[in-house]
């Protein structure tokens, strides 16, 4: 590891102050910085300790909207009451994410940075040629083992999979990212990551000097009736083979669906809002024929590899699933 310097700010303005200089990391619950900084892939000369600053840990929840500050931590979320009954989908996300240990210190900024578990990323010692390391030096992933790769948003330069939850299920209902440097402002989650194209390494819309602040989510009825779910190589601990956050709004007779939201984990470069499903689930009948139709539409694009083609199969069934359990079909 790198020797660093660490600073511990007073108060915001300070923080982004400090940040805003170069190879500088904030630190907040450490659970994902930390290990990068041990297999040397993030190597910080300074370290700004975000984890004690004052009013970035609210939650608040009314009839339009859930505000989220970034030092809440991942377990206060998932266990808050108001979140559970208003927005099961995100208390999902989040208490299926990692071990007890972890979600009672990581943060919700931390978590929407958190980057990818792609092995050839994490071992710059094993592995020279990775293009979110070291940009123009090769994706070691596309001829290697890739089952745990992208099927969807890859490019040539890089297949490594989004590895998150909750962001799958912010990018669903079309929440926002709040961001303070110079200024203060907001960014739909959907817009916050970037795909890989030719700069794998350029990964979110977040400027040196920048630091994530809270996030916002609008209460809509789809959100009340809401599910996360996620496939997985084992029951718990493990990151997704693919993930389905979804939401139904259903018109008076109970049975027609009025609104869909559905988005995708584990499967894409980048947290995946599946349009293409939720169009085609309005105004059709909420019955597993039809959820299943239109989940097949949820790996429209695909480009698998040659360990990573199970999901292609695997995505819409995860869908049409999640999609069951929160109509109360399942």
């Amino acid at each position: 590891m790198r020797s660093f310097d660490y600073i511990r700010p007073s108060d915001v303005p300070a923080a982004i102050r400090e940040g805003a200089t170069g190879e500088t990391r904030f630190l907040a619950g450490g659970t994902t910085l930390l290990d990068l900084m041990k297999c040397g892939v993030e190597l910080p000369a300074r370290v700004v300790d975000i984890s004690h600053l004052q009013g970035l840990g609210d939650v608040t929840v009314d009839d339009r909207a859930i505000r989220v500050g970034s030092l809440a931590k991942m377990a206060t979320v998932a266990d808050h009451e108001d979140i559970r009954t208003v927005a099961p989908v995100i208390s999902e996300s989040l208490w299926r994410a990692a071990s007890a240990q972890l979600r009672n210190m990581a943060s919700i900024g931390g978590n929407l940075m958190q980057r990818t578990r792609c092995t050839y990323f994490r071992d710059p010692a094993g592995y020279a040629n990775c293009n979110k390391r070291v940009p123009g030096s090769g994706c070691a992933a596309l001829d290697g083992l890739n089952r745990n790769h992208a099927i969807l948003g890859a490019s040539e330069a890089c297949i490594a999979t989004y590895p998150g939850d909750l962001a799958v299920a912010l990018v669903a209902f079309d929440a926002t990212v709040r961001i303070r440097g110079d200024v203060e402002r907001s960014v739909p989650v959907e817009a916050f990551y970037r795909l890989p194209g030719d700069r794998p390494d350029l990964e979110h819309d977040l400027a040196a000097g920048e630091m994530i602040v809270g996030i916002d989510i609008p209460v809509t009825a789809a959100l009340r009736r809401s599910h996360y779910l996620k496939a997985r190589d084992r029951a718990s601990y493990e990151f997704a083979a693919a993930s389905a956050a979804v939401g139904l709004d259903l018109e008076e007779d109970g049975r027609t669906i009025r609104e869909a939201r559905v988005a995708l984990g584990g499967v894409a470069t980048k947290p995946w809002r599946a349009r293409a499903v939720e169009a085609a689930l309005v105004g059709h009948p909420l019955d597993e024929a039809s959820l299943r139709a239109a989940a097949a539409m949820a790996v429209e694009g695909a480009e698998p590899r040659e360990h990573n083609r199970f999901k292609v199969e695997l995505a819409p069934r995860v869908v049409a699933r999640a999609l069951m359990t929160a109509g109360g079909i399942a």
